[in-house]
């Protein structure tokens, strides 16, 4: 009776032994024992970066930077005089606008002109014509000092001065970058 004594108290002894062995083992994250052995879920406190709570992305592919678009022409002037023609205006307006991406870039203004009136009063009403343009530009907020004057008169007609739609195409200005 002794002998079943003494093992069986070994044998509870063992059991007890087995049964905190459980608990001095590694919990998980998120799992918690109760007294009873059996593991439940229990919220865990995770201390959030904005890696954890947005999955990192592949590298965003930026669209390419459009590139200014310097080609303006067809700035039109009322018949003998530096008056801008309503339709230049939003020709003008975009022009300002695209100068701005780049302030760098520095532009020259040719006026030019229609034959009719004298040599002397073309050249002079085209250079007048392409102040008027440089006059615009300024106050639309494009910097002076990267804006050159030319005026050509009547020597560089795009259409024949036959005609009175010819005239109209040539009492223009253009601006054109500077290389």
């Amino acid at each position: 009776m002794k002998f079943l004594k003494t093992h069986l108290l070994a044998g509870t002894v063992i059991l007890l032994g087995l049964s905190s062995l459980q608990a001095c083992k590694t919990k998980k994250a998120g799992m918690a024992t109760n007294p009873y052995g059996v593991a439940k879920e229990e919220p865990v406190a995770v201390k959030e970066t904005p890696a954890a709570v947005e999955p990192k992305k592949e590298e965003e592919v930026l669209p390419p930077v459009k590139k200014p678009d310097f080609n303006f022409s067809n700035i039109q002037f009322e018949f003998n005089s530096v008056v801008l023609r309503t339709i230049s205006y939003p020709i003008l307006d975009k022009a300002a606008t695209e100068m701005k991406k780049d302030p760098a870039v520095r532009f020259v203004i040719n006026g030019h002109s229609s034959a009719e009136g004298s040599e002397a009063h073309n050249m002079a009403l085209s250079r007048d014509r392409a102040y008027s343009v440089k006059t615009y530009l300024e106050n639309a907020g494009i910097s002076g000092s990267n804006l050159e004057v030319k005026g050509y008169g009547e020597a560089e007609p795009i259409q024949s001065d036959a005609t009175e739609q010819g005239r109209v195409a040539n009492r223009r200005v253009e601006i054109e970058i500077i290389p």
